[in-house]
């Protein structure tokens, strides 16, 4: 694995924050707090942001992976000297288990250190940088502790090893022999108007914060098709999950480029209602349907009451809306790809096809939100009298386009999907004048589908009404079940989609796109199993599924040519799309249903064994 690469990321996770910690043994990016706040640790966007190193002073080469059932790290590294082992986690609170954890993680980041063979020289380089790097905090030892002060925020750091501190840094050298245990547990908390950083034993934290993910685990118990790379996405998703409300952020960085010294860069910290839609999606079929009930209170309560202005189509992790986004220009950009944004103007965007990914969702779980909720019920109902309204206009579609407008196809037929699932819920939305108002719209928009978004000379759907142009957005298609995988018009589009816009089972979102987009590619997979070519569709989902890194994590995209990953990471929406696909793949395996209907309707369960 070539350092400084997204790839060469490991994720720890504690339901508040997130930090990645490259193969040499260096945390590179650290927000605590919550997702999106500033970081302490910003070297993955620029060398002078901040990192903590600990690693051998000697050449090394590295094994890792995580303790099972986790997102607890450990890494090997091995040296001529002899072993040790790096262990690294974000904290749970103590006794924190199943669906409680992250709720009230302490903001602790523990790392232990143990000599499994020789005496191996190792260095600790411990360089906190605050606020997107733009602070050096001020170290000053406190009885066995070193604090670092800077602006709003605090870290304390507890160590077994003396550091000694001056400009803004604190350094370490020392030899580890066999059955030794080094261990560093560095708090974070404000500055005012809060107590001391947590700084507990290393060992103890760790073995809790271990118990605390495997408890969690315990209480999904899938049983379909390819186990082990659902329960590891599984836990991404969850590691992606805000804990106090209950959100999962698209990303827990921010622009990380689409393309190596590109433009195209976003921040990802944030939560969209097309995430959440596939999200819940995931969790159902992962046999995670507790949730559910607390996944659409926060939205209803991000959302509030919505009547005749547009819903937003994305939040902050606890319902804010103004994401107004700027530059910091004091970043250079991971592996100099400028700009650094912090924000995301999409926030204001029309993107339509929210009201019938949030509503297919609605769909799926009604049992689970049974007896409906009033605020639930009221904006399911103006997710379908908005998509009445507004189906006709043009929008920035999925992909959020800047500046420009199209009649983007996947939009209309998500706004199909909102008219269609109100009308199956029926009394329970709405009256006999609003179910009749929703079919005739639902039947409108289906026409036009039809008409406009399909080219003769292509034989294929396309990314807009009136179009000439591919786009992998349309395999959305059957998979909501507006056109059987196995219609003649149907089959045709996947197989232009795939020989226009693929490249070694990589699928990009559009001709000139720079790089494969992962859950348009898992969107594939999905079609091929639905439309009967099974064989096909496992040997893709085996392609995709084996682009993952060393620990079983993927970016949002993956470079055709060179295989690297890019884009923000890790990425849920590539983590949703590999489970919803080892999901379909065991619905067209296991019930002769699915095969003729597409996409499992909502009244499937998740398969058991």
């Amino acid at each position: 694995m070539e350092s400084g690469q997204i790839s060469d990321y490991g994720f720890l996770a504690d339901g508040r924050s997130a930090a990645l910690v490259d193969s040499s043994g260096s945390i590179n990016w650290w927000c605590p707090g919550r997702f999106d706040a500033p970081s302490v640790f910003g070297r993955l966007l620029d060398d002078g942001a901040g990192h903590w190193a600990i690693q051998p002073a000697v050449d090394f080469t590295v094994q890792r992976r995580y303790l099972d059932d986790t997102l607890v790290l450990r890494t090997v590294f091995r040296t001529a000297q002899g072993e040790v082992a790096l262990t690294d986690a974000l904290a749970f609170e103590p006794g924190a288990r199943g669906h409680e954890i992250g709720a009230h993680s302490p903001q602790v980041l523990v790392r232990s250190l143990r000599g499994l063979s020789g005496a191996v020289p190792m260095r600790v380089l411990y360089r906190p940088r605050f606020e997107y790097g733009r602070a050096i905090a001020y170290l000053v030892e406190r009885d066995d502790m070193l604090e670092a002060i800077a602006g709003a925020a605090r870290l304390t750091l507890r160590s077994d090893v003396r550091l000694s501190s001056g400009d803004g840094e604190a350094t370490a050298s020392f030899t580890v022999r066999a059955g030794e245990t080094r261990n560093f547990s560095l708090g974070y908390a404000p500055t005012y108007d809060s107590p001391l950083p947590e700084v507990p034993d290393a060992d103890q934290t760790i073995a809790d914060t271990v118990a605390g993910w495997r408890s969690w685990a315990e209480q999904h118990d899938y049983q379909g098709l390819y186990p082990e790379q659902v329960r590891r996405s599984r836990l991404v998703v969850q590691g992606m999950t805000y804990g106090p409300s209950g959100a999962v952020v698209a990303s827990v960085t921010t622009s990380l480029p689409e393309e190596v010294g590109g433009e195209r860069n976003y921040d990802y910290r944030y939560v969209w209602v097309r995430d959440f839609s596939l999200t819940l999606r995931a969790l159902w079929r992962s046999a995670c349907v507790e949730e559910v009930q607390r996944q659409f209170a926060w939205l209803g309560r991000a959302m509030g009451r919505v009547d005749d202005e547009p819903v937003p189509i994305m939040y902050g992790v606890l319902g804010e809306r103004d994401l107004t986004e700027h530059r910091l220009e004091q970043l250079g950009g991971y592996r100099d790809s400028p700009p650094v944004m912090i924000g995301n103007n999409a926030w204001q965007q029309r993107q339509t096809d929210i009201f019938g990914e949030a509503m297919d969702a609605a769909w799926l779980m009604r049992d689970k939100l049974e007896p409906m909720d009033p605020e639930v019920q009221h904006v399911l109902r103006v997710l379908a009298d908005q998509a009445v309204r507004v189906w006709m206009l043009p929008d920035a579609g999925m992909w959020e386009e800047r500046g420009v407008q199209h009649h983007h196809v996947s939009s209309k037929v998500q706004c199909w999907v909102a008219l269609d699932r109100a009308v199956r819920f029926g009394d329970r939305l709405g009256g006999p004048q609003d179910v009749a108002r929703w079919a005739a719209a639902r039947d409108e928009v289906r026409a036009e589908i039809l008409e406009r978004g399909w080219s003769e000379r292509l034989q294929s759907f396309t990314g807009s009404f009136e179009s000439e142009e591919l786009d992998a957005s349309v395999l959305v298609m059957p998979l909501v079940g507006f056109l059987r995988a196995d219609d003649p018009r149907m089959r045709s589009t996947i197989r232009a989609v795939e020989q226009g816009l693929s490249h070694d089972g990589l699928l990009r979102r559009w001709d000139g796109d720079p790089a494969g987009f992962l859950i348009c590619s898992f969107w594939l997979v999905c079609c091929l199993a639905l439309a009967g070519e099974r064989d096909r569709a496992h040997e893709l989902f085996g392609v995709l599924a084996g682009r993952v890194n060393d620990l079983g994590l993927f970016a949002e995209q993956i470079d055709v040519l060179t295989g690297e990953q890019l884009g923000n990471f890790p990425q849920a929406f590539s983590h949703i799309g590999l489970i919803n696909a080892a999901g379909v793949l065991t619905d067209v395996e296991r019930d002769p249903v699915a095969r003729g209907l597409g996409m499992p309707p909502a009244h499937f369960s998740p398969v058991r064994q």
